[in-house]
């Protein structure tokens, strides 16, 4: 028989979202490969905690980085609506790998399909973010802007990119992500 969907209790609640919390901070700092008890010892609970809460390793990530990506995609259509279309997407890249590819591993690594298939796990997250990349390199290919040679899976594969260029060499990524978003502009 199936359990009924129980509110949790007030001190199972808290232990979720210190889990959810400690998951963030550190996937963002150290990346995806982080073990799971290593994140039950650093929000102060047992591994079995969190796996009552998380049944799986995917399960946690998909939790933290669901949310992550689907901020990242407010953004993204924030600037298509405040930007100009070439504007809009070079701003976007720019954003995606000099801010939060600084600063976020674990968004980093779920963009590059590290310990994560993000299509796999969560397809609408992708199809999202798939979207949103499309309709940004639409809009500046019909303003002139950017290559017509291009789709949104190409620009996907040229962000994960400079995402591995800002985690090899961050002195030199916003140099080198420029010269990347030099090839994309229309000759």
């Amino acid at each position: 028989m199936a359990q009924l969907d129980r509110p949790l209790r007030a001190d199972a609640a808290r232990n979720r979202a210190r889990v959810l919390e400690v998951a963030y901070e550190t996937f963002a700092a150290e990346g995806l490969a982080v073990p799971i008890d290593e994140i039950a010892r650093r929000a102060g609970v047992g591994a079995g905690t969190v796996y009552r809460h998380f049944a799986t390793k995917e399960d946690l990530f998909r939790a933290v980085l669901d949310e992550r990506i689907r901020r990242v995609v407010d953004e993204g259509n924030a600037l298509a609506k405040g930007e100009q279309p070439g504007q809009a997407l070079f701003v976007f890249l720019r954003s995606l790998v000099l801010k939060f590819g600084a600063t976020d591993r674990g968004l980093a690594d779920a963009l590059a399909g590290s310990e994560i298939d993000v299509e796999a796990v969560m397809p609408k997250t992708e199809d999202a973010f798939l979207a949103l990349l499309r309709d940004l390199l639409e809009a500046a290919q019909q303003a002139g802007t950017v290559r017509g040679d291009l789709d949104a899976r190409d620009v996907k594969a040229i962000l994960v990119g400079c995402l591995a260029i800002q985690d090899a060499s961050p002195d030199a990524a916003e140099r080198l992500t420029e010269v990347v978003l030099d090839g994309l502009r229309a000759r």
